[in-house]
């Protein structure tokens, strides 16, 4: 493993679990509506799969995935041109969402990495180390270059 890095979502996970409780006591105090229980299940979904986000780069790839890996995405370190710090502005928002740079995988913050592929796409990738993990993109993919 040439770098591996875990970043969590303190404040992300915070809010969604003081909303829990609050939808929970509302439930039980009450009722459980039908639009209180899809929230519910939809914020406590959110928290199992989107707690963390862990960047790791080997020999061949590039993986970044949130929580326990259901939602990961995979590159190629031989696909990728190059790679640049960037700063996201704040309404580019945390998870993932499509920003006019492409798509972006962010758990908090606003700094991220953002790789540029020889097809032309960009990706950023949001990191509480954006020097640290520029440097190993660049180190792996020069081989490749």
């Amino acid at each position: 493993m040439m770098y591996k890095h875990t970043q969590i979502g303190y404040l992300f996970n915070v809010v969604l679990s003081i909303s829990l409780l609050i939808l929970l006591f509302v439930g039980v105090v009450y009722e459980f509506t039908p639009i209180v229980l899809a929230l519910f299940i939809f914020l406590l979904l959110s928290l199992v799969l989107f707690p963390s986000l862990t960047i790791e780069i080997d020999k061949t790839k590039l993986t970044i995935r949130f929580g326990l890996g259901i939602i990961s995405k995979n590159f190629n370190l031989e696909d990728i041109r190059s790679c640049r710090v960037a700063k996201n502005p704040w309404y580019y928002g945390w998870r993932i969402s499509l920003t006019p740079y492409g798509w972006l995988y962010n758990i908090s913050g606003l700094s991220s990495v953002e790789i540029l592929m020889k097809n032309g796409k960009r990706y950023r990738l949001g990191t509480d180390e954006p020097e640290r993990l520029g440097s190993a993109i660049k180190q792996t993919i020069k081989e490749f270059n």
